[in-house]
């Protein structure tokens, strides 16, 4: 079985305690358990694909969110201690909360048969990208120590209908 993991704006405006969308301490925590399942990937020669949010100044989804991961800033940068593994090949840069939407993820996983997501957040991004994911009838996989959200609440509700509705392994 052909796997895949993708890292879900793991971005310095979520994790870094400045950032305009900082995911709290939830979103610190997860980074060294993100980091040893990139260097797992590494080992077992793996794809790896960061996943990015990549916004334009006037974004609509600005008025939803605080101004967040403008293009070529460094709040839309992936964290110094997780970029050890991008390519520029395998980084994926979405203007929306899934992965697939305007990008070129569907083409690159072609063959993958199983995906593990890590990153955050939990109810908008990751859930977005994993119902993707499980249309596609990918097996879809997620660490619960390995996501976060700045809404403890709405991350539960997001591991518990994923599993529950969308059929993705939650370990």
């Amino acid at each position: 079985m052909k796997k895949a993991l993708l890292v879900i704006d793991m971005l310095h405006d979520f994790i870094d305690p400045a950032g305009a969308l900082y995911c709290g301490s939830e979103g610190e925590k997860i980074v060294p358990v993100i980091k040893n399942i990139i260097e797992e990937f590494l080992s077992e020669g793996a794809e790896i694909f960061y996943i990015c949010d990549s916004h334009r100044e006037d974004d609509l989804e600005f008025k939803r969110f605080p101004k967040h991961c403008v293009t070529g800033t460094i709040g839309a940068e992936v964290i110094s201690s997780l970029n050890f593994a991008c390519k520029d090949d395998h980084m994926i840069l979405k203007q929306r909360y899934s992965a697939f939407y305007q990008t070129n993820l569907e083409e690159k996983l072609v063959g993958i048969d199983e995906v593990v997501l890590v990153g955050v957040c939990t109810n908008i991004c990751v859930l977005f990208t994993a119902e993707e994911l499980c249309n596609r009838d990918k097996r879809v996989i997620i660490y619960k120590d390995a996501v976060a959200s700045f809404d403890k609440k709405a991350h539960e509700n997001a591991l518990a209908e994923m599993k529950n509705v969308l059929g993705v392994i939650i370990k």
